[in-house]
């Protein structure tokens, strides 16, 4: 009878990546809310967030080449939709879901009983600390080919260069004279590793519509989705 890998090696075995130093796989997986526990309460950096900042760029780096050379035709406004498409905090998520991500993060007990495994902006953040940490432990040719192996079939789902939500709402304002839209955020708090934000998008004689996010730029896209539903329904 085989005995089951450990939960971390599973993880490297989906990565299709051994990891050298264990320790750079544990910080990228250890969540700020850890360290701030064991902190007695008081913020502090941490190596999953030095991470997430180099993962990000290595991420960037790397799609950024990926259409580079796989829309050698298109001009670097189309080209740059399509990187906004690939990098920002949903994509990552659904990577990160794909990895089973979740299962694997070291979470303090309050952020995990809130529900922070299945939350996206966390799982992005530990996306990005994963690539960074893939980078430091192999070099920058391991992490390209991982970014590259995970986020070629998101490239592939992509025809035609994507508008965001808060684009096709403005153009569909200015199509009808109406001015440019306007976001108001409502309601921000939450803590500092997992703030919360409530964003109206308003538009002259449109009923203004909500929307919530993790950030002010995911609050705005959702508020603009929720507000698109409502004038094609």
């Amino acid at each position: 009878m085989s005995r089951k890998a450990p939960p971390d090696q599973d993880l490297s075995g989906r990565l299709d990546y051994p990891f050298r130093d264990g320790a750079l796989l544990t910080q990228a997986l250890t969540h700020p809310s850890v360290i701030a526990s064991q902190a007695t309460g008081k913020r502090r950096f941490t190596e999953y967030e030095r991470l997430e900042f180099l993962g990000d760029r290595v991420l960037g780096l790397v799609v950024a080449e990926l259409l580079y050379k796989s829309f050698p035709n298109e001009p670097e406004g189309d080209l740059a939709k399509r990187f906004a498409a690939l990098v920002r905090e949903e994509t990552l998520a659904q990577v990160a879901h794909t990895l089973r991500l979740g299962a694997h993060l070291r979470l303090s007990p309050g952020e995990d009983s809130s529900g922070g495994r299945d939350n996206p902006r966390v799982l992005a953040d530990a996306c990005e600390a994963l690539i960074g940490a893939i980078y430091l432990d192999g070099g920058f040719e391991p992490a390209q080919r991982v970014v590259t192996r995970l986020w070629s079939a998101l490239l592939d789902q992509i025809s035609a260069p994507p508008k965001d939500a808060k684009t096709r709402v403005q153009e569909w304002a200015q199509a009808r004279g109406l001015g440019l839209p306007r976001y108001v955020v409502c309601e921000q708090g939450g803590p500092a590793h997992n703030p919360h934000f409530v964003v109206e998008v308003q538009i002259d004689t449109v009923t203004p519509a909500q929307g919530s996010g993790t950030s002010k730029r995911a609050a705005e896209q959702a508020a603009a989705t929720s507000l698109l539903k409502g004038l094609l329904s």
